[in-house]
């Protein structure tokens, strides 16, 4: 049986609503509505989606 984390759960949840526009210089940026602040950019979209979780988690560990 797998254990899971809360915080985890939280992650994945929230990286469910995010939202990326590709920007005119052909770059990434991505944000999180419901988590006021957490923006992140990226030369790809999959770079992007790196750095959007990893300042999801910078965000969630700076609320605790």
């Amino acid at each position: 049986m797998a254990v899971r984390f809360v915080l985890s759960d939280y992650v994945e949840k929230a990286m469910a609503h995010a939202l990326y526009d590709k920007l005119e210089d052909g770059t990434f940026a991505g944000r999180i509505p419901q988590c006021k602040g957490v923006v992140a950019f990226g030369i790809t979209l999959r770079k992007c989606e790196d750095e959007l979780r990893s300042t999801l988690e910078d965000w969630i560990l700076l609320g605790l």
